[in-house]
């Protein structure tokens, strides 16, 4: 058992890119929104999308080569389409996930002096998006992926004992909450659903990154195969499951029928979150709150910022055959400079960004989990590693879950 928990590592870096505004911000609002009425949209998701992102760790380990490498293999146009896909949601991404660590380091940290560029204001959750853009660059850039790793570790750790510790405290300080589950009905509520649903866990295009995390750690250890990287996956991904249920608990217990309602602008938002918990569970609860709060999304920052530049890098190396200047330092200083432009113009719709963000990841879904399903049954992988019947039903009936709710989603428009 100690052998296996040494082996931890890309799993880890899954919950850490998982756990973040499907969690903190999405399964908060389904709690306050709903209550614990939309347990079953968390739990089939999480089901569903399982195989889909399995598939990234059982391919990479037992070939030895990406998921990158396998789409080249099925045709040039599925390689070209996934290209396309990262390439317009990857800066809607990044800036959605660190609008949402800014705003919480401004309620955490203290906010800083506001002040002027010309004519425009620049105010504190702006700066500390500059600052975490920054620190998150230098780590990935000085320490890459054997720091990525280590601090992976510490940072899932502390926000689950945080999490756990918040929830117990909730649950010994409030009246019981229903567990009469609701389907949502009018446009808005549906719109939410499927943002909800877009990014719990993660959205599907992590598979990726996880390949490719995988092939990293398979270069620290060379006993890191099929088996060891499944229970690595499969201990991030029960993680990713337990924590969303964790703040859809928190969200249910501590804001639901209170009357509030949460801001779309991201300082506002992180305020209304961590004074809504301490107003229930006493100020003793800020640091708790607010720990697990900053952890969560820091972590999501950081492998965000990681993964989609390692996998353009892998991409367009693929596409064009060779190596080229287009690499992982061009990308990630790309996509931070990218990212700090969309934020200073949509400083205040943190809402906007997020609903953007979730709802494109749920629509391109399907995409994704034909091609892995695809890939993970064909002749580019071993035999021995085929899913098992289960998995193929699994698969079926993931595949059509997606397609299902998106066409439910895109008729209701």
């Amino acid at each position: 058992m100690i052998n296996k928990l040494k082996n931890l590592g890309p799993g880890l870096l899954f919950a850490g890119a998982a756990i973040g505004v499907s969690h903190l911000v999405q399964s908060t609002r389904a709690g306050a929104d709903f209550g614990l009425g939309l347990l079953w949209a968390l739990l089939l998701v999480n089901i569903f999308k399982y195989p889909f992102f399995q598939f990234g760790p059982r391919y990479a380990t037992a070939t030895g080569e990406s998921l990158l490498d396998g789409y080249n293999k099925l045709g040039k146009e599925v390689l070209i389409a996934y290209f396309i896909l990262n390439l317009a949601t990857m800066f809607t991404i990044q800036a959605a996930v660190t609008v949402v660590t800014a705003g919480l380091a401004s309620s955490l940290f203290g906010d800083f002096p506001a002040f002027e560029i010309g004519n425009r204001a620049i105010n504190s959750t702006e700066i500390w998006t500059v600052i975490i853009t920054s620190i998150c660059l230098l780590l990935l850039i000085v320490g890459k992926y054997k720091l990525l790793d280590k601090l992976m570790k510490i940072i899932i750790i502390t926000l689950t004992i945080s999490t756990l510790v918040a929830v117990t405290m909730a649950l010994n300080n409030t009246d019981p909450v229903s567990f009469k589950q609701v389907l949502p009905e009018n446009s808005l509520e549906i719109t939410f659903l499927i943002a909800f649903m877009g990014w719990m866990p993660a959205p599907l295009d992590v598979s990726v990154w996880q390949s490719l995390w995988c092939i990293e750690k398979k270069k620290d250890m060379k006993n890191y195969g099929p088996k060891s990287a499944l229970f690595d996956f499969n201990v991030g991904y029960i993680s990713t499951i337990f924590l969303g249920i964790g703040f859809l608990s928190l969200g249910a217990l501590v804001m639901f029928n209170n009357g509030e309602t949460f801001s779309n602008a991201a300082g506002a938002f992180s305020n209304q979150l961590i004074k809504m918990y301490t107003s229930s569970l006493g100020d003793w609860a800020y640091i708790i709150i607010g720990i697990a709060a900053f952890t969560t999304m820091f972590s999501t920052t950081l492998t965000t910022l990681d993964a989609s530049p390692r996998a353009m890098t892998k991409t367009i190396k693929l596409l064009f055959s060779t190596s080229s200047k287009f690499n992982y330092s061009f990308w990630i200083a790309l996509l931070a400079i990218g990212t700090i432009g969309i934020f200073f113009f949509f400083a205040s719709e943190m809402g906007f960004l997020v609903k953007i963000a979730t709802i494109l990841s749920f629509i391109t879904a399907p995409f994704y989990a034909i091609i892995n399903y695809r890939l993970i049954s064909s002749k580019h992988t071993p035999k021995d590693w085929h899913p098992s019947k289960q998995l193929h039903i699994l698969s079926w009936l993931g595949i059509a879950f997606l397609i299902g709710f998106s066409i439910w989603y895109l008729t209701t428009l």
